[in-house]
C-alpha cells in the first residue's frame, strides 16, 4: 500500500493524479441541479486561484478568510489558498440580512483575530460585504474568487505536515468565538479516523464504495473536515447541497442521497427533527436509503426521542436502524473523538435525575433522565472526566470531559492562553463514562443549579420542543441570579404565537423535570442569538435580556436590502 499524502496539497495532488472515475465534488443547486468537479478539475482551477493570490499580494503563509456559500467558487478558494502557500480561513457569509451590524463586528473581530491579509468572495455575497470594510481593511482587501480563478496558474506550494493548513474558530456557545489554528498532521488525522472507523466496519468492494452526502455549512469543521477531507484523501465523491436548500425542503437531503448512494452523511441533531416533522411522503416517491451506513448525529445535545423518531420515521424507505450514530467532537481536536459503534443500533442510558443533579448517573429502569452514548474514543484518541479539582473519576460519575489525540490543537493561534496541559484539552462539557463509552450531560458554564442541584439546560428545552406552536430547537434555559437565589428563565421562540403559549411551557417544564420556571417568554422567530453554526447562545440571551437588547432582527424588506448593497458598494469605493 502506497503511503497515505503528508499534507492536504500532497492528497489533492494524489487524487488528480489518480482521476478515479466519478470521484470529486459535485455542487447542487435548490433545483438539484448539479455542478460536478472532478479532482484534476479541482486542482487546476486551484492552481489559477493561486497564481490570482499571488499576483494581488498575498505572501506564502498570509492568512486568507473565505465568505463564500457551498459553490465550486469555495473549494477554489480553499484549495487555491493552500496551493499558494497561505492559509485559509473559513468564515460564515452574511445569511441573517436582518442582523448585518452584529454579522460585520462579529466577523471583523474574527478577521483581526486571524491577522487575515485578505478576504476572498463572490460577486453576489460582496454586494453586502463591503461594509465589512468599514471595520477592518485587511492589507490585500476583498479579493473576488470568480475573478482570481481565472489567473495565471502557479506552482503548488509545498508545505509540511507541521505547517498550518488552516484556522477554524471555536463555536462560540459561552464565550466569543476563539481560532484555532490546525496543521495539516492534525486535519489529515482526524479525516482518516472517520475513514478508517468507516471502512473497518463497512469494507469497500468492487462497485460498493463509500461516498458522502452533506448539506454542512463548509465554513463548519463537520462539513469541510468530516466530508470534504475524507473524500479527498480517500479519494471518492462527495454530494453538497446549500444549506440553505436544506432548511427550505430539508427531502432534498435524503434525495439526494438515494440518488447519488450516500453511504455517510453528518448532521446536528435538530435537521433529524426538521426531517421527521417537514418531509412528506411525496417528497421521498422512489427513494432508497438503504446504502446509508453511516447518519452521524453530532454538534449539539442528541436527543433520544429525535433519534427514535427519524429511525421510525424513515425505515419504509430503507433505513436501517443501526445507521443512527451519535458522535462526539469539537473544534479544537479538528472535529470528531468518539464515535458510537457504526454497526450497531445507537445506545441511551437511563439514570436517576435527582442522583445526576448530585453528579452521579446511577441506573434506573423506569423514569429518570435518558441519555444518548456518543460512544468510545476513535482510534488513537483518548477521553477522560476529570472532577474540578482535576482528578481523574470513576465510571458513573459526572465531571469535566478531558480528551487528548492526533489531531488536537497545539493552542489558539497567536495568543498566551495554553489550554493544553500535558497532551490534555477541557473541553468545558461534561460528562460521565459508561463502560468506556462517553455520554455528555452539558457545557459546564451552562449547568443551571437550583435550591444547591445541577440541571442541563437542555432537558428543560426539550421539554418545550413539543409545545405545540413552539418553533422545535428553538429554546434557551437559563439560570438567572436575582435577590431570592438562582431563577429559572426560559426564553421560547413561537411559530404560532398565541396567548396560552407561556402557560403550556411552563406545565410541559414542569410535567417533564419538576423545575417551576420563574419566567416564560414568548418571542419572535428569529430573537434568540446564535453561533455561525447555528448553534444557540444561551448566555447571550441573558445577557441580551438585560440589557433590553433581546429584540427581533429587522424585517428584511427589497428596500432594505437596497440599502445594504448601497451601503456596501459605499464602503468598498472608500476603501479602494
Amino acid at each position: 500500500m502506497s503511503p497515505r499524502p503528508p499534507t492536504l496539497v500532497d492528497a489533492l495532488h494524489r487524487a488528480a493524479t489518480l482521476d478515479r472515475p466519478g470521484s470529486g465534488m459535485r455542487f447542487l443547486d435548490r433545483r438539484e441541479r448539479e455542478t460536478m468537479l472532478a479532482w484534476p478539475e479541482v486542482r487546476r482551477r486551484a492552481l489559477a486561484l493561486a497564481g490570482g493570490l499571488l499576483a494581488a499580494g498575498v505572501a506564502p503563509g498570509d492568512r486568507v478568510c473565505i465568505v463564500l456559500p457551498t459553490e465550486a467558487a469555495f473549494a477554489d478558494a480553499f484549495f487555491g489558498t493552500l496551493l499558494a502557500g497561505a492559509v485559509p480561513v473559513p468564515l460564515y457569509p452574511p445569511v441573517r440580512l436582518g442582523r448585518l451590524d452584529e454579522y460585520f463586528s462579529r466577523t471583523a473581530a474574527m478577521v483581526r483575530a486571524a491577522d487575515a491579509v485578505a478576504v476572498v468572495s463572490n460577486p453576489r455575497v460582496m454586494r453586502v460585504l463591503g461594509r465589512l470594510l468599514d471595520h477592518v481593511t485587511p492589507r490585500c482587501g476583498l479579493l473576488d474568487a470568480t475573478r482570481l480563478v481565472h489567473a495565471t496558474p502557479t506552482t503548488a506550494a509545498s508545505p509540511s505536515p507541521d505547517h498550518l493548513a488552516m484556522v477554524q474558530f471555536s463555536s462560540g456557545t459561552t464565550v466569543a468565538p476563539k481560532p484555532v489554528g490546525l496543521t495539516h498532521a492534525q486535519v489529515l488525522a482526524n479525516a482518516r479516523a472517520i475513514t478508517d472507523d468507516l471502512l473497518t466496519r463497512f469494507p469497500e468492494s468492487e462497485g460498493h464504495q463509500h461516498c458522502g452526502v452533506s448539506w454542512l455549512p463548509l465554513y463548519h469543521d463537520m462539513g469541510l473536515i468530516g466530508c470534504i477531507f475524507p473524500a479527498l484523501d480517500h479519494p471518492s465523491h462527495i454530494t453538497l447541497l446549500p444549506p440553505e436548500a436544506f432548511l427550505a425542503k430539508p427531502a432534498l437531503w435524503l434525495r439526494a442521497l438515494s440518488k447519488y448512494g450516500g453511504t455517510i452523511a453528518p448532521a446536528p441533531d435538530f435537521a433529524y427533527a426538521m426531517c421527521v416533522e417537514r418531509v412528506r411522503d411525496d417528497e421521498l416517491e422512489g427513494v432508497d436509503l438503504s446504502r446509508w451506513v453511516a447518519a452521524l448525529d453530532g454538534a449539539e445535545p442528541i436527543a433520544p426521542a429525535t433519534l427514535r423518531a427519524f429511525r421510525d420515521r424513515f425505515a419504509k424507505w430503507g433505513l436501517q436502524p443501526q445507521a443512527l450514530t451519535p458522535v462526539y467532537g469539537l473544534s479544537e481536536a479538528a472535529l470528531a473523538v468518539t464515535f458510537a459503534p457504526l454497526d450497531q443500533p445507537f445506545q441511551t442510558v437511563r439514570v436517576d435525575g435527582e442522583a445526576l443533579s448530585r453528579g452521579r448517573a446511577e441506573a434506573v429502569d423506569a423514569g429518570g433522565v435518558e441519555l444518548v452514548s456518543v460512544g468510545p474514543p476513535l482510534s488513537g484518541f483518548g477521553v477522560e472526566v476529570r472532577s474540578a479539582e482535576g482528578v481523574v473519576l470513576g465510571e458513573r460519575r459526572v465531571g469535566h470531559i478531558h480528551i487528548s489525540g492526533p489531531s488536537l490543537m497545539k493552542g489558539y493561534l497567536d495568543r498566551d492562553e495554553q489550554p493544553i496541559v500535558d497532551g490534555w484539552l477541557d473541553t468545558g462539557d461534561l460528562g460521565f463514562l459508561v463502560d468506556g463509552a462517553l455520554v455528555v450531560t452539558g457545557r459546564a458554564k451552562d449547568i443551571i443549579v437550583l435550591r444547591g442541584r445541577n440541571h442541563a439546560p437542555q432537558d428543560i428545552e426539550r421539554a418545550v420542543d413539543i409545545v405545540d406552536g413552539v418553533r422545535t430547537g428553538c429554546a434557551v434555559a437559563v439560570g438567572h441570579v436575582g435577590e431570592d437565589g438562582e431563577q429559572l428563565f426560559v426564553f421560547v421562540e413561537a411559530r404560532t404565537p398565541r396567548e396560552a403559549l407561556a402557560d403550556d411551557c411552563i406545565r410541559a417544564i414542569r410535567s417533564a423535570t419538576g423545575l417551576q420556571p420563574d419566567l416564560v417568554l414568548v418571542l419572535e422567530p428569529g430573537t434568540l442569538p446564535r453561533t455561525s453554526s447555528g448553534k444557540l447562545r444561551r448566555g447571550e440571551s441573558l445577557r441580551r435580556w438585560r440589557a433590553n437588547e433581546l429584540v427581533p432582527p429587522e424585517s428584511v424588506s427589497v428596500v432594505r436590502l437596497m440599502g445594504a448593497m448601497a451601503r456596501s458598494t459605499l464602503a468598498r469605493w472608500r476603501h479602494r
